[in-house]
């Protein structure tokens, strides 16, 4: 019962992180759209999405297993997250500049705001 516990709170915690980042993400697309142009909108979606995707990811691995009978399939689980995560970013970071031809500027920015409200949600919540 307590290894259930732990799994969701760690799972209601990364699913929390995730919205307020699809949240930055839709505002960001907004704004780009109204002040710049629909094209460095659509970098920005890009770019937000290159954080998000990978974090969800993550998350299904960090949270798959809890408990102290089995630490060493969440150590694995949580290593094997944090490996897939780098290299799907890096992935869609080259689909994204090869194929998509987004603007970079944006498609950085973006990513690096949703990265950062993923990381200040999780601490503001850790808090709590």
């Amino acid at each position: 019962m307590v290894n259930r516990d732990l799994a969701g709170a760690g799972k209601k915690l990364a699913r929390h992180a995730l919205q307020i980042q699809v949240i930055v993400m839709t505002l960001l697309v907004i704004i780009s759209a109204w002040a710049m142009s629909v094209e460095v909108a659509k970098s920005a979606a890009i770019g937000a999405l290159i954080s998000i995707l990978p974090n969800a990811i993550f998350a299904l691995f960090a949270f798959r297993y809890s408990g102290a009978s089995k630490n060493e399939l969440v150590v694995r689980s949580f290593s094997q997250g944090a490996k897939l995560r780098l290299v799907l970013a890096v992935i869609l970071f080259v689909v994204a500049f090869k194929f998509l031809h987004a603007i970079p500027q944006a498609v950085f920015a973006a990513f690096a705001v949703t990265t950062v409200s993923y990381w200040l949600a999780m601490f503001r919540q850790q808090k709590r």
